[in-house]
C-alpha cells in the first residue's frame, strides 16, 4: 500500500495553528496575572512581568505590570530585578597541545555569575572543542580469577599493540595495570586449608581482593611485564568482587597516577557478573562502603571490613572523578553489563573475544566512539531551577539537545543554556546556587554561580517608628510592618479598637458596588482582612480582599493544576511550570511526546501533536491509530516478528517448536506473554496495542496482541486455545469418493444393459411381425437367386 502523508502545506497549516493556539493561551495566562492583588515587594517581584513601586506610600497598589509602572512610579525608584551575566573566566580553547605544557582547555567559558528573576528565563552560551593530543589515562582492570588465564596470557603480549594503535590518536597516552578476585572469606572463596585455587592449578596464587599492579606510565614493556608476572587466583561463587576494585581504582588517585587533565579510562575486563551492596552480608561483611581510598603496599585492605559498593555509588564516583568505564565483557555477560551501563554515567559495554584477540581494536573504537561524543550534563536542583539545552552541534538547525556526536579533533560546537528559575526556596540560603555544567568524561566544567533575585533591595532600608506607620510601625519598600499591638494599613489600630466602624468595613471592601467584606472569607479588623484559616494547613485564602485562595484552580485527573510537578495554584489561576500550558496545566509545550522513538516527524506525518499527544488524522485514505498515529489496519506492524513465538510459547507449534533450545533462545528476549484468555481483543483508548491474526500450517486460527510501548519491556496477550476446525479422517472420503465412482459406473453399466435388452427386444419383436406379414414365396421374390450361373464363351466353336 503507497504510504500517502500530510502535504507539506496541509503541514504548515495544522503547525501554524497549533502555534497560534500555544500563544493565545499564554496570552490568556498573562492577562489573568493581576499584579496588583501582590502585597509586598518580594511577592511582586517574584510574580512574572510584575514591578514594585515603593515611594507610593500608604496607596492600595504598589504593584504594576512592568510594562506600565513608569506611569505611577519614578523610574529611579522601580523594583524590577533583570538577569544579568557577568563571565569571570573565560581562558580560550586548546587548539594544538603538542608543543605546550600548560592545561587544556576544551570548555570555555569557565565560570559565569549570574543574577536570575524568578520565572525568567536567561540564555547562556559556552563552546566545546575537542582538543589535540588531549591526554589519555587508560587503566586496565581484569578479572584474574581461573577462568580468565587465558585472556590474561594474551593481553601480556598485546601491551604495545595497544599502545602503539592510540600514540595513533594522541601521543600523550599512558598505560596502568590491576586485578581482582574477591572477597576472602567464605562463601566467596573456599575455606579448605588447601585452598580451591590449589585444587586447580599449583601456582595459583592465593584469592585477594584488589591489587594494583602497576601505575599509569608510557613504558608499554613493563606493562607486558606486569600483566605477564601477575598470578591467576580462584573464588567459588560466580560473581567476582569487581566494585570493591573498580571503587578502589577511582578514588585512590594517587596510587593510580591520574593525571588532572586527562582522558580517564577503565578498561574493565571479566568474563562473570558482580557483587554489588548488600551481598556482604553472606560473608558478614555488612559495614557499607564509605567510597574512599584504601589501599596498603599496593593492596586493597577492607575487603573484609566493608560492603560491596552500590551502584550509585560507582556512579557517583565516576562522576566526581571524570572516569568513563569501558566494561569489555563475555557473550554470556552482556546482557548483565548493558543493565549496568545504563546506571554508570559515560560507561560503554563491548563484547570481548572469547581468546581476547579483539582486545586492541575494542580499545581503540570505544575510545573513538567515547571522544567524538560529547554530552553535557549539570548538578542543578531540579526543584529549584529548569535547565534546557540547544545546539546546532554540526549543522545548521538549532534542536534541544545537550549531545552531539561525530567531533573531530579541532571542531567547536557551540551549546546554549536556559536557565529558569521556578520559585524561591523558603530558606534564605538557598538563594545561591552553584550549578556545574561539564561534558561527561572530562574533567573540565563551567561553574556557573547563581543569586536568585527573591528579595527587594529596598528591603535593606528600613525607616524604624516612621510617621508614616503613626510611629508604631517600620517602613520598609513603602509598606508599614506594625509593631505588636498595633494593625492597619498605617498601623493606626490598636487592638483595643472596634473593628465593626462604618469606614473601617469600607477599607474591606474592594470597591463601593460591593457590600461584603472580605469576600465573605475574612473577618475585617481594623480596616484590614484578616483571612480565615482553613482545616486543611495547606489550603490558604489571601489576598488584600481574602479574593484569593490556592486551592479553588481548575483541576485535570483529579490532581490541582495537574499536580505540583505542572502548575501551583495562585489567586484562583493556574501558575504553570516552564513546559506547561492551559487551564489546568494540563497542556505540554514539547512535542517531543508526539514523536516516535528514532523519528523526527511528529505524529508519524499523519496527525498534529495537541496538549503533548497525536490527534490522527480521520482521513478514510490514511485511517491512522496508535500514540504515534503510526498504525492502520493494512500496517504489518511487529505481528509477524513476533507470530512464530508465540505459537512455540503458547502452542508448542511452528517451526521453532521442534527445538525447545531455539524457542526459548530465539523467544525470552522478545517479548513476556502476560496472561491468556478465551478471546482478545484490543483495550479501550490503549493506543500501545496492535492485535495480531494469523493461520497455522494445520489452518488453525490464533490471535494475539501485543504492546510495544516500551522497547524493552513487550507484553503479549495470547488466545488460550487454538480455532481449529474439525479433524477429518482422510482414507473414509477417498474410499467413499471411490466405492461412490465404482457403484455409479455398475449402476451405468446396469441400466446401459436394461436399456440395450430392451431395445433388442423390441426390434426383434418387430422383424417378427414384418417376417409373417411378408406376401411373396421364394420363387416370386424378385431379389432372390440361383445358387447356379451359367455363363457361355462367344469365342468356342464346337466341331
Amino acid at each position: 500500500m503507497e504510504k500517502k502523508k500530510i502535504t507539506p502545506h496541509f503541514k504548515d497549516i495544522l503547525t501554524y495553528l497549533v502555534i497560534l493556539f500555544v500563544i493565545h493561551i499564554q496570552f490568556v495566562q498573562s492577562q489573568s496575572i493581576d499584579c496588583s492583588k501582590q502585597i509586598s515587594c518580594r511577592d511582586c517581584i517574584q510574580t512574572e512581568g510584575c514591578a514594585w513601586c515603593p515611594k507610593l506610600t500608604n496607596d492600595d497598589v504598589k504593584c504594576f505590570k512592568a510594562t506600565e509602572i513608569s506611569k505611577y512610579c519614578d523610574p529611579s525608584s522601580i523594583e524590577n530585578p533583570k538577569n544579568k551575566v557577568n563571565i569571570s573566566q573565560d581562558t580560550p580553547l586548546t587548539k594544538n597541545n603538542s608543543k605546550s605544557n600548560k592545561s587544556i582547555v576544551q570548555l570555555k567559558p569557565q565560570q559565569i555569575d549570574l543574577k536570575l528573576r524568578i520565572k525568567e528565563p536567561k540564555n547562556i552560551t559556552f563552546e566545546y572543542a575537542r582538543a589535540e593530543d588531549y591526554p589519555v589515562d587508560l587503566y586496565n582492570l581484569m578479572d584474574l580469577s581461573y577462568s580468565m588465564n587465558y585472556h590474561k596470557d594474551k593481553l601480556s603480549r598485546l601491551g604495545s599493540q595497544v599502545a602503539s594503535e592510540m600514540s595513533k590518536i594522541t601521543k600523550n597516552f599512558r598505560l596502568g595495570f590491576g586485578s581482582f578476585v574477591d572477597k576472602t572469606t567464605y562463601p566467596y572463596i573456599s575455606v579448605i586449608p588447601e585452598g580451591m585455587n590449589k585444587s586447580q592449578c599449583q601456582q595459583c596464587a592465593e584469592p585477594y581482593s584488589f591489587k594494583h599492579h602497576m601505575s599509569l606510565s608510557n613504558d608499554s614493556a613493563l606493562f607486558e611485564k606486569r600483566v605477564r608476572e601477575a598470578k591467576i587466583s580462584g573464588n567459588v561463587d560466580p560473581p567476582e568482587g569487581g566494585l570493591d576494585a573498580l571503587m578502589q581504582v577511582m578514588v585512590c588517585e594517587n596510587e593510580i597516577g591520574w593525571r588532572p587533565n586527562a582522558r580517564r579510562l577503565v578498561v574493565f575486563s571479566t568474563d562473570a557478573s558482580f557483587h554489588y551492596a548488600g551481598d556482604g552480608k553472606l560473608g558478614g561483611v555488612i559495614k557499607p562502603n564509605d567510597g574512599k581510598c584504601h589501599m596498603k603496599n599496593n593492596e586493597y585492605t577492607h575487603g573484609l571490613i566493608q560492603d560491596y559498593p552500590s551502584v550509585g555509588q560507582i556512579n557517583e564516583i565516576a562522576k566526581k572523578h571524570a572516569i568513563n568505564i569501558i566494561f569489555a565483557v563475555t557473550t554470556k555477560q552482556i546482557k548483565v553489563y548493558q543493565t549496568l551501563s545504563e546506571h554508570i554515567e559515560g560507561s560503554t559495554v563491548s563484547t570481548l573475544a572469547n581468546d581476547s584477540s579483539n582486545v586492541v581494536s575494542l580499545i581503540r573504537d570505544q575510545y573513538n566512539k567515547i571522544s567524538s561524543s560529547i554530552e553535557i550534563k549539570d548538578n542543578a536542583d531540579k526543584d529549584i531551577l529548569n535547565v534546557k539545552y540547544f545546539s546546532k552541534c554540526l549543522g545548521d538547525k538549532i534542536n534541544m539537545t545537550n549531545k552531539c556526536d561525530g567531533l573531530k579533533v579541532g571542531q567547536t560546537v557551540e551549546f546554549q543554556v536556559e536557565f529558569t528559575a521556578i520559585s524561591c526556596p523558603k530558606n534564605p540560603s538557598d538563594w545561591k546556587q552553584t550549578v556545574k555544567i561539564y561534558p561527561v568524561g572530562i574533567d573540565e566544567s563551567l561553574i556557573i554561580t547563581i543569586e536568585l533575585q527573591c528579595d527587594c533591595t529596598c528591603e535593606k532600608s528600613v525607616e524604624h517608628k516612621s510617621p508614616i506607620c503613626s510611629n508604631h510601625g517600620s517602613l520598609t519598600c513603602g509598606i508599614c510592618e506594625c509593631n505588636e499591638g498595633f494593625s492597619g494599613r498605617d498601623c493606626k489600630c490598636s487592638v483595643q479598637d472596634e473593628s465593626t466602624s462604618t469606614e473601617n468595613d469600607l477599607q474591606c471592601r474592594p470597591d463601593n458596588m460591593t457590600k461584603v467584606e472580605c469576600n465573605n472569607q475574612g473577618n475585617c479588623i481594623c480596616g484590614l482582612c484578616e483571612c480565615y484559616k482553613r482545616a486543611n494547613p495547606h489550603e490558604i485564602i489571601s489576598g488584600k480582599y481574602c479574593e484569593c485562595d490556592n486551592f479553588s484552580c481548575k483541576r485535570h485527573d483529579g490532581f490541582l493544576c495537574s499536580g505540583q510537578s505542572h502548575g501551583t495554584c495562585k489567586c484562583g489561576v493556574c501558575d504553570c511550570k516552564p513546559g506547561w500550558i492551559g487551564s489546568a496545566c494540563e497542556c505540554s509545550t514539547s512535542t517531543d511526546t508526539c514523536r516516535a522513538p528514532g523519528e523526527t516527524e511528529i505524529c508519524s506525518g499523519y496527525g498534529e501533536c495537541i496538549c503533548g499527544q497525536c490527534k490522527c488524522s480521520n482521513q478514510v485514505e490514511n485511517n491512522r491509530y496508535g500514540r504515534f498515529c503510526e498504525k492502520c489496519p493494512t500496517c504489518p506492524g511487529r505481528c509477524q516478528d513476533f507470530k512464530e513465538c508465540v505459537q512455540c510459547l503458547a502452542y508448542n507449534t511452528g517451526p521453532l517448536a521442534t527445538n525447545s533450545s531455539d524457542c526459548d533462545s530465539n523467544c525470552e528476549k522478545l517479548f513476556k506473554i502476560t496472561s491468556k484468555t478465551e478471546t482478545v481483543a484490543i483495550e479501550k483508548e490503549n493506543l500501545d496495542e496492535q492485535l495480531c491474526t494469523f493461520y497455522d500450517e494445520n489452518q488453525c486460527r490464533f490471535q494475539f496482541v501485543y504492546n510495544d510501548k516500551d522497547a524493552n519491556n513487550v507484553v503479549v496477550r495470547v488466545q488460550e486455545i487454538l480455532e481449529c476446525p474439525p479433524k477429518v479422517f482422510t482414507p473414509a472420503i477417498i474410499f467413499s469418493i471411490v466405492g461412490s465412482i465404482v457403484l455409479v459406473g455398475l449402476a451405468s453399466l446396469l441400466l446401459w444393459k436394461l436399456i440395450m435388452t430392451i431395445q433388442y427386444k423390441n426390434e426383434f419383436a418387430k422383424f417378427e411381425k414384418e417376417r409373417l406379414m411378408a406376401c411373396w414365396d421364394t420363387g416370386e421374390n424378385p431379389l432372390y437367386k440361383k445358387a447356379t450361373s451359367t455363363y457361355q464363351n462367344p469365342l468356342f466353336r464346337e466341331e
